[in-house]
């Protein structure tokens, strides 16, 4: 990076001194990311996941200089991405003061800027712009115009300032040219009209524009980035052919490959108060189920896999589990609390508006779609530490779960209270004969035991080996003969849903 004295340094001719040289952003990006790369230092920091597949072409595009498509699902850091290139660029950078259009001192383009320099030489004023202030970002959307990106004539100026409209002067400059020596990113790309698209053409295979029908041909530099959505090019319109040949580097990128990565991501952008960390354990198995609902949605026959599940859903999927914990211990008058399957009752209006559904899973309904995920993520996990129940060979081998079954089929049953204390739901958990042995015996289990008593519960039910339902605000386990006669019976299903399967 240039190290020159910004705060010294403050007309043209004190630039030149400091041996200040014009580069286009395109090589001041490509030489700061190649001083990164020689140091070994984060060139994209809080991205997780990326490392081998969608960093290395995003290194190598800025490497080669080229404008930019990201392209993927949504929730998948595009723009995120594109943000993190802000500090790829110098620290400072010199403008004529007074530019609306960040002219360089050596290489001014604007109208204002040339003459300022022709008249005034190296005293012509500079000014510094934070690197953090060459961002320019732009959702489109339809209505975006031209006149939006590029720029129009401007009547009030002419009128103000009493030139013809022939005067370049009276030019009210877009997004683009006020974007020059900035990174300029479009967000979703194929919402903008094709029209509007065909404006960019110039921009990138040329590096200038035409405004209007001035002779004025404008020289801007700068680094364009776009993002799109794959599903977005049927949906909503696309990216017309000429415009994404000469973006010269499209980028794919992907969901979190590994619960690892996705637990990272998940802690990051978590947006928890410091005193719901302090008062709320959460489990690490209950941290990998939240990642766990987000791949069961991404394989669920009920979702459309076109359109993505976003890694917005863990996130608010993290915060609601939290959340439900600690209204929970309030409600209970208890100033600590540990975090519990039965919490994701709570995380349900995380997933529901998260997930777009197919036919199919319209007609079941929002809610007994997120159920059936979470329902699908709890058997994983529990498959993943505990034995098939429906896999065990009779006879052949002890089956780890006798006890717990014949109590059951005792006529036993077990209620777990939503907001029940912790005494209370220890005491429900530790009456399951069978139940505390079977985790305590496992040496891998040798925290949170109580997490681990309530996932066998659970998984004993998503393998239909004991019944499992959901009246108003408890969780009933119970043998199936006995659930099935407590359906008929009428009494609380009148007043409430029998919701089963619920997890």
């Amino acid at each position: 990076m240039m190290q020159i004295d910004h705060q010294t340094t403050t007309t043209l001719g004190a630039l030149k001194k400091a041996g200040y040289r014009s580069r286009s952003v395109k090589q001041e990006l490509r030489e700061n990311l190649l001083e990164k790369l020689k140091q070994r230092t984060t060139v994209f920091p809080g991205i997780f996941g990326f490392d081998e597949t969608v960093l290395p072409d995003l290194e190598r595009a800025i490497l080669s200089r080229h404008n930019i498509l990201l392209l993927g699902l949504r929730g998948q850091a595009k723009t995120r991405l594109a943000r993190l290139m802000v500090h790829l660029l110098d620290e400072y950078m010199p403008i004529v003061a007074g530019s609306e259009l960040n002219d360089d001192p050596l290489q001014p383009i604007s109208r204002f800027a040339i003459d300022l320099v022709a008249e005034k030489g190296d005293d012509t004023p500079i000014e510094w712009v934070h690197r953090s202030e060459r961002y320019v970002e732009k959702l489109a959307t339809p209505d975006v115009s031209i006149a939006d990106l590029i720029g129009d004539v401007d009547p009030i100026k002419a009128a103000t300032l009493k030139l013809p409209y022939s005067d370049e002067r009276v030019i009210h400059f877009g997004m683009i040219p006020r974007a020059h020596r900035c990174l300029f990113v479009i967000n979703e790309l194929p919402d903008l009209q094709a029209r509007i698209q065909v404006a960019l053409f110039n921009v990138l295979q040329e590096g200038d524009m035409q405004i209007r029908g001035f002779k004025l041909r404008l020289p801007v530099d700068v680094q364009l980035v776009f993002t799109a959505n794959p599903e977005d090019y049927t949906n909503r319109g696309s990216i017309i052919t000429p415009l994404k040949d000469r973006i010269e580097s499209q980028i794919t990128t992907h969901y979190p490959l590994t619960l690892e990565v996705g637990r990272k991501i998940t802690e990051q952008e978590a947006g928890l108060a410091p005193e719901q960390r302090a008062q709320v354990h959460v489990p690490p198995l209950l941290k990998d189920l939240v990642e766990e609902i987000a791949f069961a949605a991404r394989e669920s026959e009920l979702v459309d896999q076109k359109s993505g599940v976003s890694a917005r859903l863990t996130i608010a999927a993290y915060e609601n589990l939290y959340s439900t914990a600690e209204r929970r211990m309030l409600r209970n008058g208890a100033s600590s609390t540990t975090a519990r399957i039965s919490d994701f009752w709570g995380v349900v209006p995380a997933i529901t508006g998260k997930v777009e559904m197919v036919y199919e899973g319209e007609q079941e309904g929002p809610h007994a779609v997120a159920m059936s995920i979470i329902g699908k993520a709890i058997k994983k996990q529990f498959l993943q530490h505990f034995p098939n129940p429906t896999k065990l060979k009779k006879g052949k081998e002890a089956d780890p779960y006798g006890t717990i079954k014949a109590w059951f089929a005792g006529g036993n049953a077990v209620d777990l209270l939503l907001d029940a204390s912790d005494e209370r739901y220890q005491k429900a958990l530790e009456s399951v004969a069978g139940l505390k042995k079977l985790v305590s015996e496992n040496p891998a289990l040798s925290d949170d035991h109580l997490t681990w008593m309530e996932l066998v519960l659970h998984g004993l039910s998503e393998s239909e080996t004991i019944n499992k339902s959901f009246i108003h605000t408890k969780i009933i386990f119970n043998d199936f003969l006995t659930g099935n006669l407590n359906d008929t019976d009428g009494e609380e299903g009148d007043d409430y849903p029998n919701y089963r399967d619920l997890f």
